[in-house]
């Protein structure tokens, strides 16, 4: 296996296109569906009989906000956020139709332990397009001009990102939240942005795991130097441990889903969307399929090409 490393998207699929990879250029081995869908002939006819597999992506893209200080320490503001981004909007484009709705982590790619978007329950009424009550939820909550905000952002060397968070600002600024975009060098919003060092909000993806706990933890508890969105809560700690503790799968679910029902109502972060993967894969890569996981060593080990 020789890795590559190509920031840039258009070159990535040029390079595809060119045969100089066996697997998709993003990740997990996947095509972005916006370059899939211009370029479908082309592919067809440049790369004939490749592989492919669709499937969900467990990397959630949301928006991120400082929960410790004004104005998203009222619940009504995180609430009118929430109510003013169009995810279908973003689903149709950025990302060309094809998107998943998550609801709060763990996102639905991990179906077994996702709860369905219809079974929210109560929280369901702000996971919604409805810019007119995310205007009186403002104005309810001292702004009914609206504020400013700063959003920090890096586009991870895709362009879908850079399209989804144009409209999630337009969004904003439908319902008066000025959201100025702080779009930051790598290394920058890593040390910086990705450690909670940031003014207002944050749009983009987060890490994927193949365990609801890591979601959870890693977001939510207080101690983890992950939690960018400052979130202390202890009804929320508590159930985030409980679930821990419970060793009976179909137990463990159910807290896991009451714990989704309780962070929908308490909008912490704002889930976007995920990805539908489209992942290709040359055919002469043999006994190889892709999964959500980051272990490609793993799977190509056991994996050939039979050239």
């Amino acid at each position: 296996m020789e890795p590559v490393i190509d920031e840039d998207q258009a070159s990535r699929v040029a390079a595809f296109l060119g045969k100089k990879y066996d697997l998709g250029p993003e990740f997990p081995g996947a095509v972005a569906r916006t370059d899939w869908n211009q370029l479908k002939d082309q592919i067809q006819k440049q790369r004939p009989g490749l592989q492919t597999a669709e499937f969900p992506s467990n990397v959630p893209f949301a928006v991120t906000m400082r929960n410790d200080k004004p104005p998203f320490n009222d619940i009504r503001v995180r609430r009118a956020v929430s109510l003013a981004i169009d995810r279908k909007g973003v689903i149709d484009g950025a990302f060309d139709g094809g998107g998943v709705l998550n609801p709060p982590r763990p996102p639905a790619a991990l179906r077994d332990w996702a709860v369905p978007m219809d079974q929210l329950g109560e929280g369901a009424r702000y996971w919604r397009h409805d810019p007119a009550e995310a205007r009186k939820l403002l104005a309810e909550a001292g702004h009914p001009r609206g504020f400013q905000t700063i959003v920090d952002f890096h586009s991870f060397g895709s362009n879908n990102t850079l399209d989804a968070v144009q409209l999630v600002i337009k969004d904003l600024k439908a319902v008066g939240i000025d959201a100025r975009l702080n779009q930051k060098e790598y290394g920058n919003f890593i040390t910086t942005t990705a450690v909670g060092k940031y003014e207002g909000m944050i749009y983009g993806p987060f890490t994927p795991f193949l365990e609801p706990d890591s979601y959870l933890s890693t977001s939510f508890l207080p101690d983890s130097p992950r939690n960018t969105s400052k979130v202390n809560d202890p009804v929320l700690t508590d159930m985030i441990l409980r679930q821990r503790r419970v060793a009976d799968p179909a137990k463990r679910r159910e807290v896991i889903h009451d714990i989704q029902r309780y962070l929908a109502k308490q909008v912490y972060q704002v889930e976007v969307a995920s990805a539908i993967l489209l992942a290709a894969w040359d055919p002469a890569l043999k006994n190889y399929a892709p999964n959500l996981g980051f272990d490609y060593g793993g799977r190509l080990a056991a994996a050939w090409l039979d050239r």
